[in-house]
């Protein structure tokens, strides 16, 4: 949605609100993964998002503050059965402290156009988060993808009544990595108007393109917690930042 003010223009706490801060990475040590998940909660991120071995660490550090969790499920490849995404899915929602959960969609199926499959299987993960109040980003490998298949995806996700859809996993690979560009953003937006939100994910690094993209009309972008402090400005600044508010 088009913000009410240039991005430019809006504070620190604002820009956060953009940002889930990406806590991903395999090979993170459990010391790492609190690392960067404090300074999700420093910078005032959004959420952290972060993988489901993470989220008794995430819900201790988490609570109390503004920012959420948001929780991956079957990710990188969303390969796994629908009743086995369902279970993954429910397991992490009744905990009662995640606020979003980003699930990968299918792609093989989105390119062999089994539509009613991606719909499908989207549905029943959206019926279970939802009951739990949580809600969900479907993420479209758009790298894997083309425009068409992008925009019949953004419509398929929205009939199975997505709150979010997402670009790019950051982990794709045997392909090109553009991640959200403007032309596939403004694919999603063509087809959403406005009944789902859009998040942007992956070569988001530099703070003009973070602007940028929110003076499109994102609703939400996946940030590396490397790239946090540079598209909010306020590098070598996070524990600090509460007196820039």
């Amino acid at each position: 949605m088009k913000p009410n003010k240039k991005a430019a223009e809006m504070s620190i706490a604002e820009l956060a609100a953009y940002i889930d801060q990406s806590v991903l990475k395999p090979e993170f040590t459990v010391n790492e993964v609190k690392k960067y998940i404090q300074e999700g909660i420093d910078y005032g991120c959004k959420t952290v998002c972060i993988n489901p071995v993470s989220l008794p660490v995430a819900g201790e550090m988490t609570k109390g503050t503004g920012t959420g969790i948001c929780v991956v499920c079957d990710f990188p490849f969303g390969l796994s059965t629908t009743k086995s995404r369902v279970k993954q899915a429910e397991e992490y929602c009744k905990r009662g402290d995640v606020f979003e959960l980003d699930i990968v969609a299918n792609y093989g199926y989105i390119r062999s156009g089994m539509w009613d499959a991606v719909r499908d299987d989207l549905m029943a993960v959206n019926n279970i988060c939802h009951s739990y109040g949580t809600a969900v980003k479907v993420i479209f490998e758009t790298d894997a993808l083309t425009l068409d298949e992008v925009k019949r995806a953004t419509e398929v996700a929205i009939e199975a009544k997505t709150d979010f859809v997402k670009t790019s996993t950051g982990f794709f690979s045997g392909g090109r990595s553009d991640g959200a560009t403007l032309e596939v953003v403004q694919a999603m937006m063509d087809v959403a108007k406005g009944r789902c939100k859009i998040k942007g994910s992956g070569g988001i690094r530099t703070r003009e393109y973070f602007l940028e993209l929110i003076d499109f009309g994102i609703d939400r972008m996946g940030i590396g917690y490397k790239s946090t402090p540079v598209v909010l400005g306020v590098e070598g600044s996070a524990p600090d930042l509460k007196s820039s508010y």
